[in-house]
């Protein structure tokens, strides 16, 4: 662990800084798949590579001294530590979660999980009350985003934590959205957090990987024991470009924020937006709880597209943002979530909790703002049919 209190210095100088043997600055990829031994039972800290390696190990670190964690621990993507994490729960256990919550995570609970007996509710999380009166004798953990995917609906994590330490059950963040430089989950008193360090962490999209994080020495342990039993774990060379994309991350989520903002504000104003969702608007749902919470907006919003447009020209007519999965990369990406990220939600579902067919959501990049709301309005223009 790193001795700076400041996020911007730690994500350069968290976890392992450089190599000690060499002097390099950078931790080196050790591409190994195992270790010479120096007799039996005796080694240099690493025997194989699933169950150690060192450029793993430093990333590990790095997230675990970003999170305020215990320890850390790198996947081979962000399902991959989802289905790590579920993994701590037995047949009969249930899982709630949050209303708005990527498809993925849906799908896994949904037609995996379920074959062992973990069960899911989908409950409306935002709202304590109904959360807390969800919560009966089978219920092990509460799974939230927040802000949520697509909606990004904001739950109040702190609230949360102390409802599941009230009923001793675990509780679980994915971070994915806000990343450990706008909010820190362990911090407010949560157990887990689960990354797709795909996104904003990597922030090139040139990588898979995913991260978790626990806050205490016997979570870390269960977890430890999942990682290297099941295997599903980040290779040394993803894991280095991972630790490099994690040194830029605030100065890419600074100008994230700074055009999402002006992007969210154009919108607003366009007679081609029904409905916009933006935590940087003081007048969105939770503002002032992800105010308190996280130390910015962050750089996604969705919105509805008013119905005198057409929504497969005005993608067809985009030429700057591309349309394609994911998100948390320099350049601008736009999706149709009801048939993309979260198809895997059924209809009747999707439509209850606000995934309409004309929501469109965007991962604002660091492009300049200009050119991106240009784009944007130009598709708008091409699509209009009145």
């Amino acid at each position: 662990m790193s001795n700076y209190s400041n996020i911007d210095s730690k994500l350069i100088h968290g976890g392992i800084d450089g190599d000690e043997n060499t002097g390099a600055v950078n931790v080196p990829i050790f591409q190994t798949s195992t270790y010479k031994q120096q007799g039996l039972g005796k080694n240099k800290g690493y025997e194989y590579s699933r169950t150690g390696n060192p450029t793993r190990q430093a990333l590990e670190s790095l997230i675990a001294d970003l999170e305020g964690g215990v320890a850390g621990f790198a996947f081979a993507s962000g399902m991959a530590a989802t289905t790590a994490v579920l993994s701590l729960f037995k047949t009969g256990d249930k899982i709630i979660i949050s209303s708005n919550v990527y498809g993925g995570t849906f799908r896994v609970l949904d037609k995996v999980f379920n074959n062992f007996g973990i069960t899911y509710e989908i409950v409306e999380t935002s709202d304590l009350a109904i959360l807390e009166k969800s919560i009966d004798a089978d219920v092990k953990a509460i799974f939230i985003e927040s802000p949520a995917n697509p909606i990004l609906s904001i739950t109040d994590i702190k609230e949360v934590a102390l409802i599941g330490k009230k009923h001793n059950i675990l509780t679980i963040v994915d971070n994915t959205f806000m990343t450990p430089y706008l909010q820190r989950p362990i911090e407010l008193g949560v157990d887990i957090v689960v990354h797709s360090g795909t996104k904003y962490l990597g922030g090139h999209s040139d990588l898979i990987a995913g991260l978790a994080v626990v806050n205490s020495e016997e979570l870390a342990e269960r977890l430890a024991f999942i990682q290297n039993s099941t295997g599903g774990i980040l290779q040394p060379f993803d894991s280095f470009l991972l630790i490099r994309g994690i040194k830029t991350l605030g100065v890419r989520m600074d100008r994230h924020i700074e055009n999402a903002l002006f992007i969210a504000e154009e919108l607003k104003k366009h007679p081609g937006v029904k409905a916009i969702y933006y935590p940087g608007l003081p007048e969105s749902q939770g503002y002032e709880i992800n105010k308190s919470q996280t130390s910015g907006p962050g750089g996604m919003l969705s919105f509805e597209l008013d119905e005198k447009y057409n929504i497969h020209k005005f993608f067809e007519s985009l030429e700057f943002i591309s349309l394609a999965e994911s998100l948390g990369g320099v350049e601008s990406l736009i999706c149709h979530p009801s048939s993309m990220t979260h198809a895997s939600i059924p209809y009747e579902i999707r439509q209850k909790v606000g995934i309409v067919e004309n929501l469109i959501r965007i991962s604002v990049g660091i492009e300049n703002k200009k050119d991106i709301l240009n784009d944007l309005e130009q598709a708008f223009l091409k699509s209009y049919e009145g």
